[in-house]
């Protein structure tokens, strides 16, 4: 029992200081992770936009209010919404060419962040880490 213990808590002590590092990188551009996350999700999605819901869906971290970080990215003209035309309950979210600038300009920081936080690992010592996180999140499932 003491090695799932220690287990966890490196896990969470790690996520916890690579965490801050990408909130403080990301505080410079105005932006939480959680609306970093959905401009890289718009981003991926191109054209075609994306639903509320979708978004939601394949956020790294749950947040219960999409909406509102959404809102505040609209303000700013890093997305835009409307309503389908054959559908108009369904609201689709796309990026706007700002909120690419934007993510353009981040790429390269956190890339060099990534490389800061894990570049001392090499491919195979990262694929034996990421797997080894998949398989202990698959068990709790």
């Amino acid at each position: 029992m003491v090695a799932q213990v220690d287990a966890y808590l490196a896990l969470i002590t790690t996520a916890e200081r690579f965490e801050r590092e990408v909130v403080e990188l990301l505080k410079g551009a105005g932006l939480s992770p959680s609306q970093y996350n959905i401009l890289r999700i718009l981003r991926g999605a191109g054209d075609a936009g994306l639903a509320c819901g979708q978004v939601g869906g394949r956020l790294v971290r749950h947040d219960p209010d999409v909406t509102r970080l959404m809102d505040r990215l609209e303000k700013r003209g890093l997305i835009a919404r409307a309503r389908e035309q054959q559908d108009r309950r369904i609201v689709r979210t796309r990026i706007t060419g700002a909120g690419l600038e934007l993510l353009e300009s981040l790429d390269a920081p956190v890339d060099d962040l990534h490389d800061r936080q894990l570049g001392h690992l090499n491919e195979r010592r990262l694929g034996e880490l990421t797997a080894l996180l998949v398989e202990a999140g698959a068990r709790g499932e």
